[in-house]
């Protein structure tokens, strides 16, 4: 592998390090704090700092598997195209959960989703489809 894809998947991964990590570290450690000591304005504060990293991360997520997916004809994969159904019911999802944001069901779903599309990530990069 050149050093250019290398850099590419190693981009890729650190944008989904941070956009899974972050739900992770939210849903595991900011939330359960703030139910003990509410403060609405943190936690908004919180969830717009991450909705900022999360833009740019999706950018990056998006830029590197286009280019990745292109380089390693993925385009028809059956495999792929699961990737890129769940990529877009988060999509779907995280909208959802801007507009009604106490619908916390959906912060769940959009956690196993991006667990699933990371599952079927490393699925692909190890030549199985």
């Amino acid at each position: 592998m050149s050093h250019v894809w290398f850099t590419i998947r190693w981009l890729h991964i650190l944008a989904m390090a941070f956009f899974v990590g972050g739900q992770l570290f939210l849903s595991a450690v900011v939330m359960p704090v703030e139910r003990r000591t509410p403060d609405r304005e943190r936690l908004r504060a919180i969830a717009r700092r991450f909705g900022y990293g999360t833009l740019a991360a999706l950018g990056v997520l998006l830029a590197t598997g286009s280019a990745m997916a292109s380089h390693l004809h993925l385009w028809g994969d059956t495999t792929f195209q699961v990737k890129l159904a769940l990529v877009v019911a988060i999509a779907v999802l995280v909208v959802w959960h801007m507009r009604r944001p106490t619908l916390h069901a959906l912060e769940g779903a959009i956690f196993l989703c991006s667990l699933a599309v990371v599952w079927i990530g490393l699925y692909l990069a190890n030549g199985y489809s």
